[in-house]
Parts: C-alpha cells; structure tokens; sequence
C-alpha cells in the first residue's frame, strides 16, 4: 500500500474546493459542500407549506389508528391525554382537574374507569347527600361505567375517543404559513411548519415515509400533541361484565 504524502492531499483538499467556490460564485449554484437536507426524504420538504399541510391532513385522514398524546387546553381546563385511536373506537387515558380516568369506546358504546375518589365529592353536601355520594364510589370506584348517551359527560368524553373528530378539529395551522427548516422528532427526520411565525401553531411533518404530522404545538398556548404508532392496529375489547356497571340514563355529578 502506497503512502499519500500530506502535502499532495492538502493541495486536492484546497482544489476542491476552489471548484467548488467556482461554480458557486460563477455559475449560481448551491454549495456544493453542503449536503441536500431533503435527500433520501420523501420529498414533502421541497412543497410550499400550504402544500405540506395539505399532505399531512391527507396522510392522516387515511391512516387506520394513530397514538396520540400530550396536552389541550380547552373550555379553560387542560387535559393530558393518552389515547389510541382507529375508527370504530379508541381506548386510553385521560387527566383533568388533577383527575385521572380511563376512556374506552366501542362504535357507539363509550365507558368510564376511575377510582372511588373520582366519583366520591362531599364538600357542600348534607349527610344524606354524602351517603349517596359514598354510595355511588362504592359501586362505580374502579368498574368501567357505561356513559349514557343523553348524559352531557358523553358529549364531552366522547370527542376525546374519535379519530376522525380529534385530528378534523387539530391538525389546522393559522395564519400565514410558512416552513421553519428540518428537525427532528423521536429519532425521525421532520420537515416543520407554523402559522404566523408559530403564533398560529407550529407542525411537524415525517419526512421519512408517509408525511404524518409527529408534533403539533397548538395556537395560543392550547397545547403540545405527539402523534405516533400511525396505522398500527390495537385491540379494542368490551370490558368483562363483572366489570362493568350500567348506572342507567344519568351518571352521578362527579
């Protein structure tokens, strides 16, 4: 094996990159040192940011399921979720008011797991209020409660189990868009986008295989979602009936 003396590579090193000063210079060209951030992506990058929202809400609309998580700020309460979600249903977490319960939807039929204490509020109430009141947590304290659907906690847990609602009502950006250079979220290249300079939401967008939305940091300081496990299927199976209870038309005020 023949030696390379020093001197000689140092003088292809400076050769090369006097061309490459060259044609940056004399013909217009990008530098050539600098490797194409987007090479080896699926190519989303390189799209006007309009464009790139509009693939990401495709890409989503048409995934099967989806893992999502984090914080939303809503109706002046803030809620930290952790859900899985497909079409027919979700299952999961959900805290709110230093609360902490389970969700789990089945098409129409939604159920709610908490401890006794969830169900068991005495402050403001006569004895014969906290009898119920006591009543009511020992029965429901850690059962999956079937919510009726004319109760208002439906209405207000359910949107928290559907897909479709979830990402219809999220994955919007404010304002004027534009793209905020490549990052990376969870060990996957990304490709980030915001509404007014990040006042109107902020994006991140999978520049490696179908351009699904990984972060979103939401307008207004409304919270911080991370979306993962896009079309990995998950089981969703109807609670065991020594588990469940049918509370009936209302559930108790909790």
């Amino acid at each position: 094996m023949t030696a390379i003396p020093q001197g000689r590579i140092r003088r292809r090193v400076g050769l090369a990159g006097a061309v490459c000063a060259l044609a940056v210079t004399g013909l217009g060209l990008t530098g050539c040192s600098e490797e194409d951030p987007d090479a080896g992506t699926n190519g989303v990058g390189k799209l006007p940011p309009a464009k790139i929202q509009a693939e990401t809400r495709t890409a989503a609309g048409a995934a099967d399921a989806v893992h999502l998580s984090g914080t939303v700020v809503a109706g002046g309460s803030t809620y930290e979720l952790d859900m899985r979600l497909k079409d027919d249903g979700g299952s999961g977490s959900l805290t709110a008011q230093g609360a902490t319960f389970e969700l789990l939807r089945i098409d129409d039929e939604l159920y709610l797991k908490a401890d006794a204490a969830f169900w068991d509020h005495e402050d403001g109430k006569d004895d014969s209020d906290e009898d119920d009141s006591a009543a009511a947590a020992d029965k429901l304290g850690g059962k999956y409660v079937k919510v009726p659907q004319g109760d208002p906690a439906y209405k207000r847990f359910s949107g928290f189990t559907d897909m479709d609602v979830l990402l219809d009502g999220l994955l919007t950006l404010h304002g004027a868009l534009a793209t905020d250079g490549h990052h990376e979220q969870a060990g996957v290249r990304t490709i980030r986008i915001t509404g007014d300079k990040g006042s109107g939401g902020t994006l991140d967008v999978s520049l490696q295989g179908k351009p699904y939305p990984l972060r979103l940091i939401r307008a207004g300081d409304a919270g911080t979602l991370r979306f993962s496990d896009w079309g990995e299927d998950f089981a969703l199976k109807q609670p065991p009936k020594d588990e469940t209870v049918d509370y009936g038309q209302q559930l108790p005020t909790s």
